[in-house]
């Protein structure tokens, strides 16, 4: 994904004046006329005291209607999304045992590794420019990771390049998958757009967000929620922050492309809208079909079946799928790609879900020609590489992936996800066995409130509630006289789990006749528990004062 902070921006400057120029073109791709507000749009930023206008023409250009003559229809709520989808294979028989069916997951995840480390040196640039590095570089095909020349690569992409690599280097597209299985690991099928906003607060550091994900983490730290978060000032919504954050839901469906849309669409509503939404879906069925399929036309058909049948990402995969069928090589195919969607932003949905299906045709009976071919075609490369070798890691399983393009990476796996610095990727791919295995054999037990205590100890917590004492010995929370009286007793705790280092608790406040539910959801660490309140994701931190 492309790597821009936007945080240096905001100095001094509103987010209205900061986006409004970019939202214009976002509306106008939606379908709206921006034909009439473009010139007072352009007239009020051009008067530097002029914020107030600006925030209206913004509201003003936000309520636009999509023009009736727009051919597409692009909903963005899961029910209106699954109305609108073509009729598809919603489930496959899955007949692996666990040591087959982790061979595959294996194979995904160092698939997407792969992909993502060969992208990653040439990040952004368009496939002109990779083949007159190639040219310079003295390479008439890539046949390897790409050769380190620093008068073309940062220096901070040397450990991604040939010769170089020792682990996989920490990029933004890992990161993403480590926190869906994080999300997963905690909630499994129980996953919503509110929990996977939590997920990222407490595990992902605001400085590393991007465009649309810097956006929409501003937003919760704002209290604007999941869906609202994903559109308020983001202009950004149909950027690929949402395709590459795809997954680990495919991983944990396998053969399930239904349930992995359902819950890449969790994930993606918190930060994008229309085709940034469909884009993660697509991908994600993508990935759970290729556990059980092996014919690239039926898998992207797959992907296919999990969004609106007549939105403009459909059109340019349905596209992308013809001309892989009526031309020669991916070059012809890239050639039609650009031709056609090569408007949209380097690093828009879909534009590069175009190279995904590309890649996926030409590297479904050989990974490398997959990899190579999709990132030679530019843009947004490690993004769409690590797409494509993903697909292409669940169809072969990590037994029958070349060694050239992964033993590399040593099994490590570095990231800016808390308590997840370093990783091993074969670690990691057990850990979304568990998962999986969980979604595809849910268990139909009724829902019930536990209390578990052993975390242990009395916790003093100072907040913006004030502060409370939290005693998970006997299961309650006391609020200390900030809003209770010094007679009253403590509340009880509603429930609490703890699967070190995760915490969750809940309690309820009576508001004369009916119960404020308040949910805490961290992670402890020594002594200290950080975390959030849950309405309206209050940051939370408490000391250990006592323990057993």
């Amino acid at each position: 994904m492309e790597k821009i902070n936007m945080s240096f921006f905001y100095a001094g400057r509103t987010l209205e004046r900061q986006f409004i120029t970019a939202e214009i073109n976002q509306r106008k791709e939606e379908g709206c006329d921006v034909a009439e507000i473009f010139p007072r749009i352009t007239a009020a930023l051009e008067h530097r005291d002029n914020d107030a206008d600006l925030v209206s023409l913004y509201n003003e250009l936000m309520e636009l209607p999509v023009s009736k003559s727009f051919p597409y229809e692009e909903p963005s709520s899961l029910h209106e999304i699954r109305q609108t989808r073509p009729i598809s294979e919603r489930k496959y028989t899955l007949n692996y045992n666990d040591v087959e069916l982790l061979d595959r997951i294996y194979g995904a995840w160092l698939g997407r590794i792969a992909g993502c480390a060969l992208g990653k040196p040439v990040e952004g640039w368009s496939k002109d420019q990779i083949d007159k590095y190639l040219v310079e570089t003295n390479l008439d095909s890539l046949k390897d990771y790409f050769p380190f020349n620093e008068k073309w690569i940062m220096k901070s992409q040397k450990f991604s390049t040939q010769g170089n690599i020792q682990f996989m280097d920490r990029d933004d597209d890992m990161d993403y998958t480590i926190l869906g299985l994080l999300a997963l690991e905690r909630h499994g099928d129980k996953l919503n757009s509110k929990l996977m906003a939590l997920n990222w607060m407490e595990n992902f550091p605001f400085g590393m967000a991007c465009t649309a994900e810097y956006s929409a983490y501003r937003n919760f730290a704002l209290d604007i929620l999941p869906p609202e978060s994903g559109i308020y000032r983001n202009p950004f919504r149909e950027w690929i922050g949402a395709q590459i954050r795809a997954d680990a839901f495919g991983y944990a469906a396998p053969g399930w492309p239904e349930k992995a849309a359902e819950l890449a669409f969790y994930d993606g509503a918190i930060s994008h809208d229309k085709n940034g939404i469909y884009g993660e879906m697509f991908v994600a069925a993508m990935i759970s079909s290729a556990f059980v399929l092996d014919d690239a036309e039926q898998i992207i058909n797959a992907g296919l079946g999990e969004i609106p049948k007549t939105c403009r990402l459909a059109r340019a995969v349905k596209d992308t799928l013809e001309w892989c069928k009526t031309h020669n090589g991916w070059i012809e195919v890239w050639k039609k790609i650009n031709e056609n969607y090569g408007h949209y932003h380097g690093v828009h949905t879909i534009n590069n879900a175009a190279l995904v299906v590309m890649g996926i045709w030409f590297g479904v009976n050989d990974f490398e020609a997959g990899i190579v071919n999709t990132v030679r075609g530019g843009w947004d490369t490690d993004c769409t590489g690590a797409s494509v070798g993903s697909v292409l890691g669940a169809i072969f399983g990590a037994s029958k992936l070349p060694e050239k393009w992964t033993s590399v990476f040593n099994d490590t796996l570095k990231s800016a996800v808390a308590r997840h610095s370093e990783n091993k990727i074969s670690n990691l791919a057990k850990r979304t066995l568990q998962v999986a295995n969980k979604i595809l054999h849910p268990t139909d037990q009724v829902e019930t409130y536990v209390l578990d205590s052993s975390v242990g100890g009395i916790w003093s917590i100072d907040g913006k509630w004030g502060k409370q004492v939290l005693n998970f010995e006997n299961g309650t929370i006391d609020f200390m006289n900030e809003l209770r009286g010094v007679e009253d007793k403590a509340t009880p705790l509603r429930s609490s789990e703890y699967s070190h280092p995760h915490v969750k608790f809940s309690y309820a406040i009576d508001k004369g006749g009916w119960d404020f539910v308040v949910e805490f959801t961290g992670a402890i660490d020594g002594n200290t528990l950080e975390g959030f309140y849950s309405p309206g994701m209050i940051p939370v931190k408490a000391v250990k004062v006592e323990s057993k």
